[in-house]
């Protein structure tokens, strides 16, 4: 009888404020959005680096006859310095994965490939390309083995990581998500607030029915619970709303860009891993929200 009756005040409660359950749901909407888009976008980084840190190559690029480079001086590398160092790139897997050799031809096939329609290496014959050796890592964060194994080595001119072009482009990526983040805690923070103020003029125009329940002997909590669920329900309903927008964004943008690019993105299944953790902050803030405010403002 009493949850029969706690059920009819709730569906009482939701359509005589329907206007301000909307609000809270949709305002709550907007916070688990931007909430779930800045952990995604935190998944989306880390998956980007697995898949490029997996693929990155540390470049050795050896002395040409005219380079200009310091280590240089002494001309063009010579063949037992060659095998030198390809002795060394051996002697050092398992974390040497793969090794590359690249000839001075194949790297001006590949620059003019790259860069076939710029005026700017028109001119570069294949005589001034350096030979390479591209090492690709069983761990990709130990580049910097291999760079200070062979900087300044006889016959090497450079050693170069990827790494050093990827980390720029990670760092905008997790900055981008950082601030979807602190969007999300904006929104969080007016949500609470809504909340508090919805709460705060429910109990006020429900003050005489509160009022009766006092005088019958109803409890604190069954006083208290129609507002928190009222505030529940459209909190839940809210985050559902929320997820199906993520739903909708990672299955049909982000699934339509992995089938155009060779690239590891993220996909609803991470998009169902991360719902419990949203609708579960979303409905504990709503909850705390709710109690300390009838606490306060609905004297029992």
């Amino acid at each position: 009888m009493r949850l029969q009756f706690i059920l009819s005040e709730i569906w009482v409660a939701l359509r005589r404020n329907l206007s301000m359950a909307i609000s809270v749901a949709l305002v709550t909407m907007v916070s688990v959005l931007f909430l779930g888009l800045g952990v995604l976008a935190q998944r989306q980084v880390d998956a980007m680096k697995d898949y490029w840190y997996d693929r990155v190559q540390v470049s050795i690029f050896l002395c040409t006859a005219k380079s200009d480079l310091p280590n240089c001086s002494t001309g063009a590398v010579t063949d037992v310095q060659r095998r030198e160092i390809r002795s060394q790139l051996g002697a050092m897997r398992p974390l040497v994965k793969n090794v590359f050799p690249e000839s001075q031809q194949q790297a001006y096939n590949r620059l003019k490939e790259q860069y076939q329609d710029s005026p700017t290496y028109r001119d570069i014959k294949p005589s001034q390309m350096p030979e390479s050796f591209r090492v690709q890592l069983s761990n990709p964060t130990k580049y910097d083995v291999i760079t200070s194994s062979f900087k300044g080595a006889p016959g090497v001119g450079d050693v170069q990581d990827q790494r050093r072009i990827l980390d720029p482009l990670f760092n905008v990526l997790r900055g981008l998500s950082f601030g979807a983040l602190a969007l999300a805690a904006l929104m969080v923070l007016c949500s609470v607030l809504l909340v508090a103020t919805t709460i705060r003029q429910m109990a006020f125009s429900r003050r005489r029915e509160t009022g009766i329940m006092r005088l019958v002997g109803a409890s604190a909590f069954v006083i208290q619970l129609p507002f928190i669920l009222e505030t529940l329900i459209a909190t839940v309903v809210g985050s559902a709303l929320a997820i199906g927008v993520l739903w909708a964004l990672v299955g049909y943008g982000i699934g339509y860009l992995g089938t155009e690019l060779p690239i590891n993105f993220i996909t609803t299944a991470d998009v169902w891993t991360v719902t419990p953790w949203l609708v579960a902050t979303a409905a504990g803030l709503a909850i705390l929200t709710a109690w300390l405010t009838l606490r306060r403002y609905l004297k029992v």
